[in-house]
């Protein structure tokens, strides 16, 4: 709830969102989850074709090395692409309210008068914007193109944060192999601990309860690792 001070002053705010986009976490344990569920599934699937732990072991890293490379480098150009994108219609934007101020002016009011605001008051909102240009571009951008001129993603951290989520996520299912252990259960027992913690993190920026997104994640992940090891045992076991 939202009230206003007798005083006519500033809005007293009694209630608080959650971040619905997730922020850092989302794609922090989105990208950890994509690690441990597709090396799991892969270290299963070697497994499956009854392969010796050495072999398995050098599968497990060739998937986290592959996966963790290949979600960096299609992180940085998808986000570089983003930005260049964003850029140059931010550079179009500028140059339109530098050569057509008043036009731009007008299309801001009606902006404000298609939210429901008066004409009269949307003119006067949008000619008091429109008196500083580097307020006037701001607020163009972010009702025209949706984003900020001061947030715009960074195609570098966006490759970095993706490498180290994915390999978090990848190392998991190796660990055991790493430490010695000779058969699958290991691994598929610490995946599967890992799998559900992960979905019930995920669970702070659901409306879902932790259990059900850690199950739903579990699930989603046995499945995954099940169905590639008996790939793996139907090949291993025809001699290809």
């Amino acid at each position: 709830m939202i009230q206003g001070g007798s005083s006519g002053g500033r809005a007293e705010i009694h209630h608080k969102h959650r971040d619905v986009t997730g922020g850092w976490l989302r794609p922090a344990v989105f990208g950890a989850m994509d690690g441990l569920v597709s090396n799991f599934a892969l270290i299963a699937g070697v497994a499956g074709g009854s392969a010796g732990t050495r072999v398995v072991s050098l599968a497990g890293i060739a998937g986290l090395a592959a996966g963790a490379f290949s979600m960096a480098g299609g992180e940085y150009v998808s986000v570089a692409s983003q930005r260049e994108l964003a850029l140059a219609e931010i550079d179009i934007e500028r140059a339109e309210l530098a050569d057509n101020a008043k036009a731009e002016e007008i299309e801001l009011a009606q902006q404000y008068e298609m939210r429901g605001v008066d004409s009269e008051l949307a003119a006067e909102v949008a000619r008091q914007i429109s008196r500083d240009p580097v307020q006037a571009l701001e607020v163009h951008t972010r009702e025209e193109l949706g984003v900020a001129l001061g947030d715009l993603p960074s195609p570098k951290l966006a490759a970095l944060s993706s490498f180290l989520s994915f390999s978090v996520g990848a190392i998991v299912p190796l660990l055991p192999y790493l430490f010695g252990a000779e058969v699958l259960w290991f691994s598929a027992a610490v995946s599967m601990i890992a799998l559900f913690a992960a979905g019930a993190v995920v669970s702070r920026v659901t409306a879902r309860s932790w259990w059900f997104s850690g199950l739903r994640q579990l699930t989603v992940g046995a499945v995954a690792a099940a169905l590639t090891f008996g790939l793996g045992t139907l090949i291993g076991a025809g001699g290809l």
